[in-house]
């Protein structure tokens, strides 16, 4: 963890999904230089270690959560069991996810339920389980990983468009309903970011014209997107809720060719 921040979230206690690499590694590490007491979690033990283990070893407080989420009972026992370890929870990043995209004639049942599980339903469980675990009179933030494929769709994605335009649904309706509890709801949708799990879908020749297509001639990083997410998660953002933060170098509002 080589930046360093103020410490605005000394004291809190926040969880990360799927935070075994990618966006949310990064996400898990800064918040985690900000002050805050992650709990780290992804389905393999060993990614979960090394992301405690790079913590640990800046200087900050982590705690390892080796639990499948893609179901009620999962996301409910990493959620109030690191509640219940830490005396209190004040932030969720769902950011787990398991991404396939197929043409539409290729979309099998078993690929739509894997997908609906980890990233529609565990948001559901998740919010759910937070709202049982956050403090009335603290409230907290839940930020969901969304995408701008939510917004704008290419081929090949019916499925992971249709679940982060629900996603995006989801954050405004939660929202509506925790406001009165203090509990602030809100979602960031990256573009394409280079990860570990996007590889395969990522050449020289896309990666190409997806800059050429970006207003800020760049993709972005895993970075752009945690240092959005830890906002929403802070003091920072007290008065937003339920809104999308589209993290994605303007190339969803603008039509470069």
């Amino acid at each position: 963890m080589t930046e360093t921040h103020d410490k605005a979230l000394v004291g809190r206690v926040a969880l990360v999904t799927g935070s075994g690499n990618g966006i949310g590694r990064a996400t898990a590490l800064q918040l985690a230089s900000r002050g805050a007491v992650v709990g780290v979690n992804d389905l393999r033990p060993e990614f979960v270690n090394a992301v405690v283990d790079a913590i640990q070893a800046s200087g900050g407080h982590a705690v390892a959560i080796p639990q499948d989420v893609s179901t009620r009972e999962g996301m409910r026992q990493a959620v109030l069991g690191l509640a219940e370890q830490q005396g209190r929870l004040d932030i969720l990043v769902n950011n787990a996810a398991w991404v396939r995209y197929q043409s539409i004639a290729e979309i099998a049942p078993e690929t739509v339920e894997r997908m609906l599980n980890i990233g529609f339903k565990a948001i559901i469980w998740g919010i759910q389980a937070a709202a049982e675990a956050m403090d009335a009179e603290r409230g907290g933030a839940i930020i969901n990983v969304a995408s701008v494929a939510g917004l704008i769709s290419g081929k090949n994605s019916v499925v992971y468009s249709g679940i982060k335009a629900g996603v995006m649904g989801i954050t405004r309706a939660a929202a509506a309903e925790l406001g009165a509890r203090k509990i602030r709801v809100n979602a960031v949708a990256p573009s394409a970011i280079p990860t570990e799990g996007t590889m395969r879908n990522r050449n020289a020749e896309l990666d190409a014209r997806r800059i050429a297509r970006t207003p800020l001639g760049r993709l972005g990083t895993v970075d752009d997107i945690a240092r959005a997410i830890c906002f929403l998660a802070g003091d920072d953002s007290a008065f937003m809720s339920a809104q999308v933060l589209t993290v994605d170098g303007g190339i969803t509002a603008t039509n470069i060719v």
